[in-house]
């Protein structure tokens, strides 16, 4: 029998340990990693459920293909690979939506009304200007400027070259500084 995991073994052991069999190892693996492939996720898909959805589709893929996980995989890179591939799959089973109220976040009573109002702008903005993107465009600008990986991370990711990232990131940026632009002229 094993002793119980308290979240600071190194990831190969937790890997090694769910490889095993070992739930417990696993569901380690899901907490380390939760936070990571659902924001990735929701920024991909812009709706909490969908990106729940995809988020337990990526673990579940996880589970299925331990065995095949290299002995010190690069964890995080590979659930990246997967969430992108699942929310391409999520995306290609659904029409695009053009409204931005997908986000909506709860409202605490204490906070303050004028700043709850300028951060749900700027996130509904965000989310509008990344539906306008390509897929891979999309991709690529989440995986870089708000998951914070570098571009050789990114171009492994999306099986692409850096040249090519660099490329889908400039012109995201491009059509994303242009609508922001747009936008907020229209509301003055």
């Amino acid at each position: 029998m094993t002793a119980p995991l308290d979240g600071t073994e190194p990831l190969s052991s937790v890997v090694e340990a769910a490889r095993c069999g070992d739930l417990a190892a696993f569901e380690t693996l899901m907490r380390r990693h939760e936070r990571l492939v659902l924001a990735t996720a929701l920024r991909l898909l812009g709706k909490m459920e969908d990106a729940q959805d995809a988020s337990q589709e990526v673990f579940l893929r996880l589970y299925r293909n331990l065995g095949k996980l290299q002995a010190s995989p690069n964890l995080a890179g590979w659930l990246y690979r997967v969430t992108v591939n699942v929310c391409r799959d999520a995306r290609s089973r659904r029409p695009e939506e053009t409204s931005a109220e997908a986000a909506a976040e709860a409202v605490s009573p204490d906070a303050d009304p004028q700043q709850t109002v300028t951060r749900n702008e700027r996130q509904r903005v965000l989310e509008m200007s990344l539906r306008l993107l390509s897929g891979r465009e999309r991709e690529a600008l989440v995986l870089r400027d708000l998951a914070g990986l570098s571009t050789a991370e990114v171009a492994e990711i999306l099986g692409t070259s850096q040249a090519t990232v660099r490329a889908q990131i400039f012109q995201a940026r491009i059509k994303i500084k242009g609508f922001v632009e747009r936008y907020f002229r229209r509301r003055v």
